[in-house]
């Protein structure tokens, strides 16, 4: 797919789109002796939320004949509604990808403005008294989402009043084909079985979790694959000089799923 800054949301979404519906046309996958009864979609990060974005939206279509058997999501992106989250709030200096950076990345895919970063980090644009935000509150409670093992002592933070502007300037933030995790229960009850990794040392551990969580509650087989000393980004390390015990371990263990799962 295309990347910032030549291209913004929503074409990202639609590249990965038509790539996908173009290889799971019947002749295609015969083209290259695929197997369609064996595809799986799969990202990691970024990747990992084009992968839902395009599977929720592949579920939809009822003109597709061939659809994907498994999604497998790599410590995925998943949404831009709290910033705060128990993850965000305990890896927020972390190395790698820090919150103000996941921020600033979100503002770059959405064309967005620089000046909004802070407010978003204080979560001003779901306040209680942004009407826009109000329906989607519940599909991302993380207080009843989250074990108490990711809990542990954080509390919510709800602003009270904020600023509607800013999902008046960048209504991408609640559109669920860049932000999966607030699709409707409808959709994701049409969800493939999933694969989620996470990592604890990721401000984006919790999007993974809470999803793997509003799927399973849908009525999907869900795998959350987590790791205790892991971080984001990690599987990459796997060459030398950086071959990483991180990486080898994610990456085996997400080699050994699609192997017994595909």
């Amino acid at each position: 797919y295309r990347l910032v800054p030549e291209v913004c949301f929503p074409e990202q979404f639609h590249d990965a789109l038509r790539a996908t519906k173009h290889f799971l046309q019947p002749d295609v996958l015969a083209e290259y002796s695929v197997d369609p009864s064996r595809i799986a979609i799969s990202g990691d990060s970024a990747g990992g939320n084009l992968a839902a974005a395009v599977c929720q939206q592949l579920s939809k279509d009822e003109h597709l004949t061939i659809r994907p058997k498994l999604q497998a999501l790599i410590y995925p992106v998943l949404q831009a509604f709290d910033f705060n989250t128990p993850s965000y709030q305990q890896n927020m200096n972390m190395p790698v990808l820090p919150r103000y950076v996941m921020i600033n990345y979100w503002i770059d895919y959405f064309n967005g403005n620089y000046d909004l970063a802070h407010s978003l980090l204080i979560n001003n644009h779901t306040a209680l008294d942004v009407g826009q935000a109000l329906s989607f509150r519940g599909r991302l409670n993380w207080t009843s989402l989250l074990p108490s093992s990711f809990k542990k002592n954080y509390k919510p933070v709800i602003q009270t009043t904020g600023k509607a502007e800013i999902i008046q300037e960048i209504p991408a933030l609640l559109d669920v084909r860049a932000v999966p995790l607030l699709a409707e229960n409808e959709t994701l009850r049409l969800q493939p079985k999933t694969y989620i990794l996470t990592c604890e040392n990721d401000v984006l551990r919790d999007d993974g979790v809470m999803y793997a969580k509003r799927l399973e509650n849908a009525g999907v087989e869900v795998t959350l694959d987590h790791f205790d000393d892991c971080f984001h980004g990690c599987m990459i390390f796997t060459i030398w000089p950086t071959d990483f015990s991180a990486g080898v371990q994610t990456r085996n263990s997400y080699i050994k799923w699609l192997d017994e799962n595909l």
